[in-house]
Order: C-alpha cells, then structure tokens, then sequence
C-alpha cells in the first residue's frame, strides 16, 4: 500500500507559525508530546507517533515524503483513510496552516478548504475508519480553567498591556548578568552568603524573634520581602525570554490578605531545551537570593545600630527561607517543576503516586511502565520526602533552639 495515494501523497503540510511542540515527556506508563496553539492558548497531548507525522509538517515534504519517513521508522505504511483523519483532527483544530482558526467547539466541524494549495476535503472524523490503536489521534490536553471572576477577596489585574515587549526592555537592561562572566562570581557571592546563614542561624533565629518585637522594622522587612517575591517572579520572565520564550502577563494576584505580583510565561514547556527550562523555573528563587547580597554584605561589615543590625540578620534568614522553600519539589512550586524537567515528565506528582500504588500491590500493570519511568517515579518519590523530612528537621531544631536560647 502506497504512503499516501493520489492527491494526498503530493499535499505538502504546513503547522500554524504558533504551533508549538514539545519533546517526550512521561505521562504515567506512557510517552506523550504536548502540543499548543499561541494564539488561541489550547494545547494537545499526542503520542509518540503522531509527533512524529505532525513535527514534519513543515510544508516542504510532502504526505509522500512523511509516509516513506514513517514507514522507515516504524516499519508500516499509513493508508489514506490515517491520513485524512489526522488532517481532519490537526485542520479542525486549528493547526494547520490554510485551515480556519479554532472555534469553540472545534471538534465538532470538519476542516474546510482555503486554497488550491489545501488537500482534498476529508471527510468528518467520525466517518473515517480508526486507524491503528498505535497511531491514536491526538487528544486534548485537561482544558484551562476559564476566567477568574475579579472580586474584592480574590482576583487577578494584569498591570502591562505588553508583557512580552516589557520584559525585553527589562533583559536589555539587565540581560547581561545571564552571561557567565556575571552569573558564576554572584552564584559564588549566595553560596557564601547561604554558608554564612547556615553557621550562625542560631543568631538569625533570635534575630527574627526579637522583629517580632519591633512593629516599625517588622513591616519593613515584610515589605522587602514583597518586592523579592516581585523580583522573583520578573526573574523568570527574563530568563525564559533570554531563551527565546515569550511572557503573556504581568500583573497582581490577590487572595486577601495575600496580594502578590504574578509572571506568565506561555510556552515554559517549549523551550529549546531542557537546560533553558530548568534555568527559567530556577530563576527565581536565584533572584530571591541575590537580592539578599547587599543585605548581607550590611550585616557583616557596615556600622549599624543594633536594631537594624538584627532586622537585616532576619531578613536574611526569612529571605533564604523563602528562597528555598521554592525548592520544594510539590507543585506548584518552582522545585516541581525543576523535578519533572529532569525526570522528563508531565503530571509527575500524580503519575508517581499511580505507579507507586501499583508497584506496592505488585500488581502487573507496574511492569508495564516503561524503564526510565520505573526509575523516575520512586526517585521522585524519596527526593521528596527526604526533602520534607529535612525541612521538618530544620524547624524541629529551630524551635528547639528558641525555647532554649
């Protein structure tokens, strides 16, 4: 059976210019790519197979020249009824370049032609014959959740109208402490500044006992450690857009009384690489520590009075705290998403949990879970709890340390 017969075999596909495409990540058993239109915000989860078809949709090869690569691959050859359903699903989508934008409910319409160049119409998805149950057609990923209504408790408020255009002001001007000759001396400066906190904690403890006491360098402190959260949260932004991503929002986000400053970064999931991801999600809390630098460099060498001296002493402490807890690796904080960029996955918190109950029951369906998932879950799994176990470790030992102090 020929790749593509007839009229499809010369077609040559195109993706939407905003048509994103991830790498293989694991989701529970399975290995998945995860799919998103920019412009519309809607992403897709498909399998390994179809990544393949869609990412070589570039309008320069042929449905020919896919169908011969893909029968290399996975040694058979797709029938033209595969075809006209993938095209049918990708077109009513909204993905292919030629087919009309998404609607609400794009499912349910069939893709409608828009020049000689497009294929010949297929016919609706429900009408075509299914193809193997290896060559699924993509599924959509879980829906976003619509609009959060604004109220006086709770609520969103974007505060720029082009988020993306000011962070790249803000990596022009800042931009150059990414490089290496910037970057490597002020990781060197936290991670003396963390060695300095670790060895005289118990003084920053009773530092942070006696703010308690001081309403004035309390809310002073407190308000530091707004503009640090702020920090933190431009922080990924500049770092996702030195790596070619793009920011969508930039505003405030309230659960009163909480009120804190909000980044989104639209394609986090797509960046090039590995690398840029987990350096775009370590950012901020990186900010959290730099912005601790001069604070510290006060406390240890400049002549303060001594309330001032244990309000920076606090700060510095209450500072790396927060900063580190972001490393926690629960969602949705940043250290989830750092872990699932290095075990590979989707959902690790939960695909874990899944295998983990199997492989505890000995159930056969853990054997079914490809090697490196059978790796990642459990690592996952102990990192976290080791983690936690640390951190119910350290608070054990400071309040120990207050009550005897």
């Amino acid at each position: 059976m020929s790749p593509a017969p007839g009229a499809l075999a010369a077609y040559r596909p195109a993706l939407r210019p905003r048509v994103l495409l991830s790498g293989p990540l694991l989701d529970g058993a399975a290995t998945v790519h995860l799919i998103k239109d920019a412009e519309s915000g809607n992403s897709f989860k498909v399998g390994a197979k179809e990544h393949f078809l869609i990412a070589r949709m570039d309008g320069e090869r042929s449905l020919a020249e896919i169908g011969e690569a893909y029968a290399g691959e996975y040694g058979r050859r797709l029938a033209d009824a595969h075809w006209q359903r993938l095209l049918a699903l990708l077109g009513a989508k909204g993905l292919l370049s030629g087919a009309p934008g998404p609607k609400p409910d794009p499912a349910s319409a069939p893709p409608k032609s828009a020049s000689a160049s497009a294929p010949p119409k297929p016919a609706p998805a429900s009408a075509l014959p299914k193809p193997a149950p290896a060559s699924a057609p993509p599924k959509p990923a879980p829906a976003s959740a619509p609009p959060e209504k604004r109220t006086l408790l709770r609520g969103s408020l974007p505060l720029v109208a082009d988020a993306d255009a000011t962070t790249a002001r803000l990596h022009r001007v800042c931009g150059f402490l990414l490089a290496p000759v910037a970057l490597v001396p002020l990781l060197g400066l936290v991670l003396a500044m963390e060695a300095v906190v670790v060895a005289r904690s118990g003084d920053l403890l009773l530092a942070v006992k006696g703010l308690l006491t001081n309403p004035v360098l309390l809310t002073g402190t407190a308000v530091l450690l707004w503009v640090s959260t702020a920090l933190h949260e431009l922080a990924h932004g500049v770092v996702a857009r030195h790596h070619g991503g793009r920011v969508a929002e930039i505003g405030l986000r309230w659960r009163l009384p909480a009120v804190i400053m909000y980044c989104t970064v639209d394609d986090y999931l797509y960046l090039g690489t590995r690398r840029h991801r987990i350096a775009t999600a370590a950012a901020g809390a990186v900010m959290n520590l730099v912005f601790l630098l001069p604070f510290c460099a006060l406390w240890l060498f400049a002549p303060l009075d001594d309330a001032t001296h244990e309000a920076f002493a606090a700060l510095l402490l209450l500072g790396s705290v927060q900063a580190f807890t972001m490393f926690v690796p629960l969602p949705p904080l940043d250290g989830y998403r750092i872990a699932c960029q290095l075990a590979g996955a989707t959902g690790l918190a939960a695909s874990a949990g899944g295998y983990l109950r199997l492989a505890l029951r000995r159930a056969p369906e853990a054997a079914a879970y490809p090697r490196r998932a059978r790796i990642a879950y459990p690592v996952y799994a102990a990192v976290t709890v080791l983690v936690l176990a640390a951190a119910a470790a350290a608070v054990v030992a400071g309040v120990h340390h207050l009550l005897t102090a």
